[in-house]
């Protein structure tokens, strides 16, 4: 999902907190964009929100618990996340395989790069396949396997995902957790083999963190620091941290 379309889904999720419904035309005075927009919004992404004649309602059949987890991650730090998306999009050249792990950063990288950028995009969350889908020469590879509602991802049935036959140029991974101690580690367990796999078949590692994911251990670890050539955060780590990558030789930007 483009990060645009994810803060017009956050912000009506906000709304139905209040509510129990919303007609569409209101919703589009609120956010100030057309109802085709919104309708559009609504069709192209799984949420917990849906159309109900004119209006906008929560689906009852989704969790709520675990849609919330993923609306209100999606909407944390956008800020750094955007720093972070168009440093991370420079790295990005004509030609190259990428790809890009899930995690509510990764689609701010996407949107960074440059319309005219020819590349091929390799993915398997569901808010990472719709942003690449949005870049004109762009082609994508989507990994299949079971959707997973609560995190949008999709794991593999059987063992066996795209990610056994590509060597991607550069993997961008997410994480919720950096630690110099405990390593890489996210909240989704399910997240955990897939970042392991995108990893191991890269050429190129490189970590999208934002200042707040230092110093945090999550419950699935998922690699060490020094698996990673690069890393891009949103602003300079302290002495410590940058004393590591020095010493690593991991290229850092900020």
């Amino acid at each position: 999902m483009s990060s645009r379309r994810t803060e017009r889904i956050y912000k009506l999720t906000q709304i139905l907190k209040d509510t129990d419904k919303v007609y569409v035309r209101d919703a589009a005075q609120q956010l100030n964009v057309s109802e085709m927009t919104i309708r559009r919004d609504l069709n192209a992404e799984p949420s917990s929100l849906i159309l109900l004649g004119g209006y906008i309602v929560t689906d009852p059949k989704v969790n709520g618990a675990n849609q919330y987890f993923f609306c209100e991650q999606q909407f944390k730090n956008i800020d750094e996340k955007r720093h972070i998306g168009q440093l991370a999009a420079q790295l990005i050249n004509d030609d190259e395989v990428i790809l890009f792990d899930s995690g509510t950063t990764v689609p701010f990288i996407i949107e960074s790069i440059p319309d005219e950028r020819r590349f091929t995009g390799v993915c398997y969350s569901l808010n990472t396949f719709m942003a690449l889908q949005e870049k004109p020469h762009c082609k994508v590879i989507l990994c299949g396997g079971e959707f997973k509602t609560s995190t949008h991802i999709f794991t593999a049935v059987g063992g066996h995902n795209e990610l056994n036959y590509l060597r991607p140029d550069k993997a961008f991974i997410s994480a919720a957790g950096v630690s110099l101690t405990q390593g890489v580690t996210t909240f989704i367990v399910d997240e955990i083999a897939l970042k392991a796999q995108a990893m191991a078949v890269a050429s190129q590692s490189i970590l999208v963190a934002d200042h707040n994911k230092f110093e945090q251990v999550r419950v699935g670890r998922f690699a060490s620091l020094e698996a990673f050539t690069c890393v891009v955060t949103d602003r300079q780590p302290d002495s410590s941290w940058q004393h590591y990558f020095k010493q690593q030789g991991t290229r850092l930007l900020y």
